[in-house]
């Protein structure tokens, strides 16, 4: 157990992606080399002050999990901010949360909230494509951002996302939260150790069936892609994370069983195989189509997966070791959203870097527009 608690500990403590994600050769600079500013230096804020966060985009995410983890859960940050593009929906909102009328933005007076002291971080819970958009105003406007995944719909705006914060000596984060729950940090940690040896095949599927044809997950434009870029980016992460390793190449191919709904460039189901530089394999599934809610790794000695896998809430984990029963992971429930934020604040109030910096999302966007590009060729894609 102690040395359990060490490894969380230091993976709950380390300043880039690389406790579960090696760097890409390329990429932008990591954001651990941002000066933090005065406002953001340790130190600099009061005794028990509580960083403001503005949400912008008030959808089912933000309403059912995001505004209440702020309002009841979260020890360093708390609601401050709302941004819509519905004024009677932002308001009922104000009211309910406590936030003054004065912290209440649309989308056209956005940028008056680089004025506003009570706001420390903005947190973008809008459709995918509008992802970089608020991030580079958020940074222009002086605060720190964390942004839902997928990060941004190309490399591109990536690129744009992390050069803006840099430039603004803003802190950015992408919105990863099970990188702060623990039967996912266990599974990194039993394959980090090599508990029960070496991982040899890693199994990841993530889909949830889609119903309503009008919603903004099918419209190419809002969001960039289909079940992949919403949902098949935890099998994604994953994989990488329970392997430790970047993926050097992809082969994928696409399934579309209802034209109707899913139209060109909006995928439903998606098979992509990842293999990475030690020789682990991955078989991961995306779809809009059905149900996919597990990670299993299948080592030399043993498996250990966790099923369900994405639920908010009762996400299960348990091991096998060869010859042996499965036992069940043993860990209290955690508010994945509050988890990510305090982590956040903490960051910004004592000059440490995020886990899950904006190199991280850059970096499932890149591999996300290598599987897409092995689906429409039929050819496996080098990374």
């Amino acid at each position: 157990m102690s040395e359990r608690r060490g490894f969380f500990k230091e993976l709950l403590g380390w300043g880039a992606a690389a406790a579960w994600a090696a760097p890409v050769v390329g990429a932008a600079s990591p954001a651990a080399a941002q000066t933090p500013s005065p406002s953001s230096a340790p130190g600099k804020s009061a005794p028990g002050r509580k960083l403001g966060v503005a949400l912008v985009g008030l959808g089912s995410l933000s309403e059912h999990q995001i505004a209440p983890a702020l309002f009841q859960k979260t020890k360093l940050c708390k609601l401050a901010g709302l941004v819509s593009g519905h004024p009677d929906k932002a308001m009922q909102w104000a009211k309910r949360y406590g936030v003054p009328e004065k912290n209440v933005y649309s989308y056209q007076t956005f940028d008056q909230i680089k004025n506003n002291p009570d706001i420390d971080i903005v947190y973008v819970v809008l459709p995918n494509s509008m992802h970089a958009e608020y991030t580079i105003r958020a940074a222009k406007a002086g605060k720190h951002v964390l942004c839902e995944k997928p990060m941004a719909i190309s490399v591109k705006e990536c690129d744009q996302m992390i050069a803006a914060c840099k430039a603004a000596g803003r802190k950015l984060a992408i919105g990863y939260r099970l990188h702060f729950e623990p039967n996912n940090l266990e599974l990194a940690r039993l394959a980090r150790e090599k508990t029960l040896g070496a991982v040899k095949v890693i199994e990841a599927s993530a889909g949830f069936p889609i119903d309503d044809p009008t919603q903004w997950r099918l419209d190419k434009k809002l969001s960039g892609g289909g079940s992949l870029m919403d949902i098949g980016i935890y099998a994604l992460q994953a994989a990488r994370y329970i392997s430790g390793e970047e993926p050097t190449s992809v082969s994928a191919q696409m399934s579309i069983t209802d034209p109707v709904k899913f139209k060109p460039g909006v995928d439903e189901s998606v098979l992509f195989t990842l293999k990475f530089p030690s020789g682990i394999v991955a078989n991961c599934a995306s779809s809009y189509g059905t149900g996919l809610n597990r990670f299993r790794a299948s080592a030399q000695r043993g498996w250990f997966e966790v099923q369900p896998a994405l639920n908010y809430e009762g996400i299960k984990g348990r091991m096998r070791s060869e010859g042996g029963t499965p036992k069940d992971f043993d860990f209290p429930p955690v508010d994945h959203f509050a988890a990510e934020m305090d982590d956040f604040a903490d960051c910004i109030l004592n000059g440490k870097q995020t886990r899950v910096p904006g190199e991280e999302g850059r970096r499932d966007v890149r591999i996300m527009a290598a599987i897409y590009e092995s689906a429409a060729s039929g050819k496996r894609v080098a990374l």
